[in-house]
Order: structure tokens, then C-alpha cells, then sequence
């Protein structure tokens, strides 16, 4: 691992204004990835995990969304300050995007084999019957047996684990340097869900590429992950790297998502469940942004200051009062 991030994430802020409210989706996020690294960013729903990754990319839609603040450094530049020719051409080239459902990324007008090619002949400028065996051979690569037959079938005559792997065919066609995946096995079943993990280990062994994992489903973390970022509210509320996360877990909020995994050696009637529901962006406490639902709360400060983020030895980070009462 070098020590030179790839990505840099400074005090990142997006925020979205609709019926004159101001939205905090994502709340001053700070982390790095650094080459051959997979990062996990797991959180409820609306936690702000698929809004960080849109922002690097800068596809936030403006209106209604702005990225009010921060940096992304990503191989020294900051994207945030170039043009929009410029972010296009990392876009799909350097950083790609495997999006949840399939479905709605591939266009449904163009066979499996042109929206491969379109990039290869775009940033690389292959002629078409390059494109073509290149598009093949990418095919191939992904596990398809017929890649000949594939790449001129259209989305819907693909099953839902073949047109996922046609997509990781697809951001993996220009060796991008950076990989992010949002939600890439929710909609397939446990088999097929396994293999698409396992094709993204050898396309990351192959290409030596950097993934940010985005997910909910702590299984995919702790076969994936070398690190660990948990969200929620808008913020990282806890890091580390994947053993000291499921093994010693801090933060209240990932307490309670550890216990909420179901285990073959417990005899329980009931799985754990954490009370309540994240907040809406707009209706954050004043406080500790878990409080509400946190069953650690002790402190009257809790629900008067938002905690920082701050290292607790080894690269792990927590953002609680609880600990820092310990500390203290």
C-alpha cells in the first residue's frame, strides 16, 4: 500500500434545497483510499452513503443539490475545480461506477457490446472492430461463456446477475484507477451475489484497482473490505480496519449493527434492532445525531454538541462523547 492517498475527502458538504429547506445529506465527510484498497462505506438508508459517492463523481443534479464545501483529491487534483470537459474525461476513464440496479444504468436501445465500446472508443480511441474484441475479451474476463452471442443481445434479454456482470465489464473496460460500487449485489440472490463478489476481487487483483464499497449488508463488508467507514446522519461516525470494526466496535451505531446480524451459534427468538429511524437530513438533532436512538446515551452533552471525529489509536476513529468521557 503506498503511502499517497489515491482519494482525499476533506470537510465534504453536500446539501440539497427543496421547499425551502436546506437538506443536509452529506455533513463535513473526511477519508482516504489508497491504491489496491477496498473501503467500505455501510449505513442505513439515508445515511448520505450514495450521495458521497455521486459527489465524487460531481453528479450531484444543481438544482436541487450543491456541494457547498470540501475538497476531492483524487491523484493530486481536485475535482471539484476542474471544468466540465475535464471531469468527463476521468469519469468512466480513471474513476468508474457500478450503479444498484442494472436495469435502469444499461440502456435498453443499445446492445450489451455498444455501451462497452462506447468508452473504449471514446478514451482510447479504438476503431470499431477493436472496440468489438475488446468488448469480447472484457466479456469473457467477467464469466460470460457465449461473450460472442453477448455482446450484441440487449439488457432485458439478460438475467439480473448477467447485466450486473456486464456493467463491472463495462467500468472495468479503461482500467480505471478507482472503482465505486453502490449497492452491486442487493438486487441478486445469495449465489449470484457471491460471484459477482468474486469476479470484483479478481477485476481488483487483475487491474490493482481501489474500491469504495458502498453497502448495508455487513456479510459483503467482512469479505471485502480492508476498511471500514461507518455513516450515518450525513457523517463518518466510525473507522477503522475491518477486524477492529467487527471485532471491537465502538460507536453505539455500529454496536447495534454488529447485534442486528443474524448468527448461526445464538439461540434467539428475536433479532436486535436499533429503535427509531435515521432523521431526516432537514431535522438533524442540535446534538449527537444517534442520541435519539442511542441505548449508550449517559451524558446531558449528548443532545447539546455534535461529537468530532476523533483517532482512538491504529487509524481507528469514533465520533462519540461516550468515549471521550472514558479517555478523559
Amino acid at each position: 500500500m503506498q503511502t499517497e492517498p489515491l482519494l482525499i475527502i476533506r470537510d465534504l458538504k453536500t446539501y440539497f434545497y427543496t421547499d425551502g429547506k436546506e437538506v443536509k445529506a452529506v455533513d463535513g465527510v473526511n477519508f482516504q483510499i489508497y491504491k489496491g484498497e477496498t473501503v467500505a462505506l455501510v449505513g442505513e438508508s439515508g445515511s448520505g452513503k450514495s450521495v458521497t459517492s455521486m459527489s465524487i463523481l460531481r453528479l450531484i443534479p444543481d438544482p436541487p443539490g450543491k456541494i457547498v464545501n470540501g475538497e476531492i483529491i483524487f491523484n493530486k487534483l481536485d475535482l471539484l475545480k476542474l471544468s466540465e470537459s475535464d471531469i468527463n474525461e476521468i469519469r468512466g476513464n480513471e474513476i468508474s461506477m457500478i450503479f444498484q440496479e442494472p436495469m435502469t444504468s444499461l440502456n435498453p436501445v443499445f446492445t450489451i457490446g455498444e455501451q462497452i465500446m462506447e468508452g473504449l472508443r471514446h478514451h482510447h480511441n479504438l476503431d470499431k472492430a477493436n472496440a468489438r474484441k475488446k468488448a469480447i475479451r472484457l466479456l469473457q474476463l467477467v464469466g460470460f461463456p457465449r461473450a460472442e452471442d453477448i455482446i450484441d443481445e440487449y439488457p432485458h434479454q439478460l438475467s439480473g446477475g448477467m447485466r450486473q456482470r456486464a456493467m463491472i465489464a463495462m467500468a472495468m473496460s479503461l482500467e480505471p484507477k478507482l472503482l465505486i460500487a453502490d449497492e452491486p449485489t442487493t438486487a441478486l440472490d445469495v449465489t449470484i451475489q457471491a460471484q459477482i463478489l468474486e469476479l470484483m476481487r479478481d477485476v481488483k487483483e487483475k487491474f490493482n484497482t481501489s474500491i469504495l464499497l458502498i453497502t448495508h449488508d455487513l456479510g459483503v463488508v467482512a469479505e471485502m473490505a480492508d476498511r471500514v467507514l461507518v455513516m450515518y446522519g450525513g457523517q463518518i461516525v466510525e473507522e477503522g480496519d475491518v477486524y477492529t470494526i467487527f471485532e471491537s466496535p465502538n460507536h453505539p451505531y455500529t454496536k447495534g449493527l454488529l447485534s442486528s446480524i443474524p448468527s448461526l451459534n445464538d439461540d434467539k427468538d428475536r433479532l436486535e434492532s436499533i429503535e427509531g429511524t435515521v432523521p431526516a437530513a432537514h431535522e438533524f438533532p442540535k446534538g449527537c445525531r444517534f442520541a435519539p436512538r442511542c441505548g449508550e446515551k449517559k451524558l446531558s452533552i449528548c443532545e447539546e454538541k455534535l461529537p468530532q471525529l476523533q483517532e482512538i489509536g491504529n487509524g481507528h476513529k469514533v465520533r462519540c462523547f461516550l468515549y471521550e468521557r472514558v479517555e478523559a
